[in-house]
């Protein structure tokens, strides 16, 4: 018996489905990394308004200091607050 060969069109929806699982790959993983990369961009920029303004030393000692006192403020919402202050500050 001899060996049928297929056409293109087996070839290229095999394609398709490749193209289509890697870019969905791609987007789980750059999802993960956003978070990562606003997660330390939020921390970075408390621990720039804390040390222009000397209140304390690092970031590690502030967010110590508000889960002591029970304050619960997501890093999100503290680095917005920091940047309101700061240019608040500034404009005054």
């Amino acid at each position: 018996m001899t060996r049928i060969r297929r056409g293109y069109i087996a070839r290229r929806r095999r394609t398709k489905i490749h193209l289509f699982a890697s870019t969905l790959a791609s987007a789980h993983r750059d999802r993960g990394s956003q978070k990562r990369n606003f997660h330390r961009l939020w921390i970075t920029r408390i621990n720039a308004v804390i040390r222009e303004r000397r209140v304390y030393y690092s970031y590690s000692r502030l967010i110590h200091d508000l889960s002591m006192r029970q304050l619960l403020l997501n890093r999100k919402i503290l680095a917005q607050i920091a940047i309101l202050n700061r240019n608040c500050l500034y404009m005054c």
